[in-house]
């Protein structure tokens, strides 16, 4: 489906023109899309899929949903579309997920103006006309004031790492690009590679389902057992009451959850804190990581208790040593890598049918016509892989995009030199770039989505509506301001420990990526206050002409 705007002006060469130009119709693309129409401005988004839903509509494998509680994960700008859209369970699946963003986008009439099945494939900044110059895969140009990024900070798929991947007779999938329709399972000898959060949700979906489940397992994860409550129609009536107090809320917790570090180490007995961290382990949600010791992320001697109590969970239910070994970490601390939920994941390795293979030693060399063969040459002979293989997360999806400022200077050039961004909002040398869900901002990584995107995409709505009215045209952040805040954001990051700890988080994942911790890590609530202070101030560090 493709829809257009029917303001959009088109020049006597046939470029587009636009006030503003979104990439992304997911939870950011959306809000952005419906804040600056309401300024009036002639905006489009642009998405590569066939509908709305970002995240949710790509990933849509086998056991994909929240983590976030589904109340959480709302926009809060509207009391009416928060409460006339009613949550099935407290972390709903994919498909429930999809149709709210649906009922978003419809309820505000967003539609015709997003471009659908399009892929934005280079942006170029005229110096002379002080616009962006977008180009698409359809062969269409689009020349825009404002070149604003929604487009996920987990979107740029690890893919192609195994050399012979075209080479497989069977089917190979990467989870977050599933196909729409059935995927038969049932009686495959299936492998999955990766078990981080999606290939956990996969694993405890699918092995009922195969004939044999096979696991490859690099870096095993801290996995917490997820509560997932079916609501019936008091339990909705009571989260939709708290509506007022979520919006109030939200934004200015530490990690954009309605829950918050409510306890001190050192004020605690022994006895006090075990019954803390068995409290909060029986509520079944993130609350563990988010909301009882902040001292984990800092205090090894902290982050070593909290960890051996999650191995002892761990242990209790898988029994094996030699499962033991294989699936629960040693080597880095809890909360330092992001924290799965699952549901019965640990006893699916007690399946006859289930096998799981430690690759950390001996990884995989490649993938032949018949299956995958690791470096000492063992062999296992698959119909299906699934690669649950991660993200190039926070720069992919815009790296992958030829992306040039002023100069003709590349993002791609410059982060592969250097991942820097003013607030994870612009970067210096890209005047006019807007950006959501890039490094060095809390939505890189540490903060319940819609929290952060809803903050990010306002900020840049309210610097838009500020430039409008004074007739401004370009907003650059300078070199100097840019410098501070990186210093900022590494040393706030250096007493940190998940910056001393291999993941994704620290780009570890992506061969030849600069190593910074993507994130901000000073908190959602203060992050915004900093926002919020530059705005007041006239963007300060930020050249407006």
């Amino acid at each position: 489906m493709t829809t257009t705007e029917s303001r959009t002006q088109t020049d006597k060469a046939g470029a587009v023109t636009l006030d503003a130009l979104i990439i992304g119709a997911g939870v950011a693309g959306l809000y952005q899309l419906h804040m600056l129409r309401e300024q009036g401005l002639n905006v489009r988004a642009y998405d590569a899929a066939e509908d709305v839903g970002g995240t949710w509509y790509w990933n849509r494998y086998p056991g994909a949903r929240f983590d976030s509680e589904a109340y959480i994960y709302q926009y809060l700008f509207s009391e009416d579309l928060y409460k006339n859209w009613s949550w099935s369970q407290r972390f709903p699946a994919q498909p429930e997920i999809e149709r709210w963003m649906r009922y978003v986008a419809d309820t505000l009439d967003l539609r015709r103006s997003i471009q659908f099945s399009t892929t934005i494939t280079s942006a170029e900044f005229d110096e002379v006309a002080e616009r962006w110059t977008i180009r698409t895969d359809r062969g269409e140009e689009i020349s825009t004031r404002f070149f604003i990024t929604c487009c996920g900070m987990l979107s740029a798929p690890m893919e192609d790492l195994f050399p012979g991947q075209q080479d497989f007779r069977g089917q190979i999938f990467h989870t977050s690009r599933w196909p729409h329709g059935d995927v038969e399972l049932t009686g495959k000898r299936v492998g999955v590679v990766g078990v981080g959060a999606t290939g956990i949700q996969v694993i405890q979906t699918i092995a009922d389902e195969v004939d044999q489940l096979k696991v490859f397992v690099r870096t095993p994860q801290y996995a917490l057992p997820m509560k997932n409550p079916q609501y019936d129609s008091d339990d909705v009536a009571a989260y939709k009451d708290r509506f007022e107090e979520l919006r109030t809320t939200l934004p200015h917790t530490f990690t954009g959850f309605e829950y918050d570090f409510e306890y001190v180490w050192a004020d605690l007995a022994p006895e006090q804190r075990r019954e803390v961290l068995e409290n909060i382990y029986e509520y079944g949600s993130l609350k563990l990581w988010l909301s009882s010791f902040a001292e984990m992320f800092f205090d090894e001697q902290v982050s070593d208790e909290i960890s051996e109590f999650v191995r002892e969970k761990m242990r209790a239910r898988l029994i094996d040593p030699e499962l033991c070994d294989l699936l629960i970490p040693t080597d880095y601390g809890f909360g330092t890598h992001r924290v799965p939920l699952e549901t019965n994941y640990l006893e699916v390795y007690h399946r006859p049918n289930v096998t799981a293979i430690g690759v950390k030693n001996n990884p995989i060399a490649r993938i032949v016509p018949q299956g995958i063969e690791l470096t000492d040459g063992t062999f296992h002979e698959l119909d299906v892989i699934i690669l649950a293989t991660g993200f190039d997360a926070g720069t992919g999806a815009l790296t992958r995009i030829d992306i040039r400022g002023r100069g003709g200077r590349s993002l791609k050039e410059d982060w592969g030199r250097d991942i820097r961004t003013t607030m994870g909002l612009m970067v210096h040398g890209y005047p006019n770039m807007l950006t959501t869900a890039v490094p060095l901002a809390p939505s890189a990584a540490l903060c319940n989505m819609t929290t952060c995107l809803q903050q990010q995409t306002e900020w840049i709505s309210e610097a838009i509506r500020y430039m409008q009215e004074r007739d401004l045209t370009v907003i650059e952040p300078t070199k100097e301001a840019e410098d501070a805040w990186v210093a900022h954001h590494d040393e706030t990051a250096a007493v940190n420990l998940i910056s001393k700890t291999d993941s994704w988080y620290v780009g570890s994942n992506v061969p030849g990526k600069p190593r910074r911790v993507l994130s901000y890590t000073g908190g959602v609530g203060a992050y915004r206050e900093k926002a919020q202070e530059i705005a007041d101030a006239g963007y300060k560090g930020f050249n407006l002409r």
